[in-house]
């Protein structure tokens, strides 16, 4: 007989060490190993990040999909888990990862960073400083066909 995840996850004592919010997120940090850039920032729930420690990979909870989202599951760009911290508050968790396919953003950049405010607060405006590094309509088009 299969282990019941959710039992499994109810079970996880370190879970309860992290200040969930009110609708039971914590915000995620990911930040790329060796450069140390910051990639992403998402969101997970408890099953999120007991099921990112059981894969090694990165899994987030999709807030506008309502459901576990395993980063990369459509673009084949996975996020390897090699260390995950908790912050001094306890409610801001940072994942250090390899990033595959070097693209992170689903704009195909490498990071969702890629917006750079330039000028003055009266004239400034937001600029794109990052090349898409692949169209992101051929990044899910050649994920489904694999």
């Amino acid at each position: 007989m299969m282990p019941n995840p959710v039992a499994s996850v109810a079970k996880a004592k370190w879970l309860n060490k992290i200040k969930w919010d009110e609708h039971g997120l914590v915000p995620v940090i990911a930040q790329e190993a060796g450069s140390n850039h910051v990639l992403m920032f998402a969101w997970m729930n408890r099953d999120a990040l007991y099921k990112t420690v059981e894969l090694g990979e990165a899994v987030y909870w999709s807030r506008s999909r309502k459901k576990l989202w395993h980063k990369g599951e459509e673009s084949g760009h996975t996020q390897k888990v090699l260390e995950i911290r908790l912050d001094c508050d306890e409610d801001v968790v940072l994942l250090t990862i390899e990033q595959a396919g070097g693209i992170a953003c689903h704009t195909g950049r490498h990071s969702c960073f890629f917006n750079k405010f330039d000028g003055d607060a009266k004239e400034g405006d937001w600029q794109a400083s990052e090349p898409v590094l692949k169209d992101p309509s051929t990044i899910y088009t050649e994920a489904k066909n694999k």
